[in-house]
């Protein structure tokens, strides 16, 4: 399966059918209980989300410190489609959220993102990295990996290759799907070390059906 050339205008043209499939699919509350479990909470973590698209990724972890009784540190995403952005930013609007920096940026050209968006304890990536052609995915890991402190830690979300996802993911959303010995071997391949693989909480285990969650320390 090939992802789409242009993700953007994917992201532009499908804004609200993605926003009504995710809220189906009860993926927001999936997250925020894989966070609400999470051992890698605590007070004043500065995060990254890569690919923060229209914030379900941000929303669930700053969330879940809220419940578990941490403060958020600074939080910053980037995103490549500019509506997905604005959802994003009318979003943190509504809600009265501070402390959230957002822009547009492509994971395949970090020198782009502001000088200070580094030494991060925490990167989050939530469905963004199987929208690049699979021979850039160790280049987007090894990246996203050079802006985590020395001891931090980057969790993923991204596709399952399988019968189900094929049609639902892969080509409705055009989209590459993979297996998790594809993934170890990417992470790894970019440096990273403690590759393993996480669990949706209950009741949301369905959402394995769906993907996996890779666990990485830098």
């Amino acid at each position: 399966m090939n992802p789409t050339s242009d993700p953007a205008r994917l992201y532009t043209d499908r804004n609200q059918s993605y926003v009504r499939f995710v809220r189906f699919a009860g993926y927001p509350q999936g997250l925020r209980a894989y966070f609400l479990a999470s051992p890698l909470l605590r007070s004043g973590l500065r995060v990254l989300d890569a690919g923060c698209g229209t914030g379900i990724g941000t929303l669930a972890l700053r969330e879940a410190l809220l419940r578990r009784g941490f403060h958020p540190g600074p939080f910053q995403g980037f995103d490549l489609t500019p509506a997905m952005l604005e959802h994003f930013r009318q979003t943190l609007h509504t809600r009265e959220i501070e402390g959230v920096d957002i822009v547009q940026a492509d994971v395949l050209r970090l020198d782009k993102l502001p000088e200070s968006w580094n030494h991060y304890d925490l990167i989050v990536s939530a469905s963004m990295l199987e929208h690049l052609p699979r021979d850039r995915m160790v280049d987007a890991l090894a990246g996203l990996r050079g802006l985590l402190n020395q001891e931090a830690s980057f969790v993923l979300f991204i596709t399952r290759r399988n019968w189900l996802m094929r049609p639902l993911i892969g080509r409705w959303w055009e989209a590459n799907l993979y297996e998790a010995a594809e993934l170890e071997e990417s992470f790894r391949r970019a440096g990273f070390s403690n590759v393993a693989f996480g669990k949706f909480p209950a009741p949301f285990r369905q959402l394995a059906l769906w993907g996996h969650i890779v666990e990485a320390r830098r």
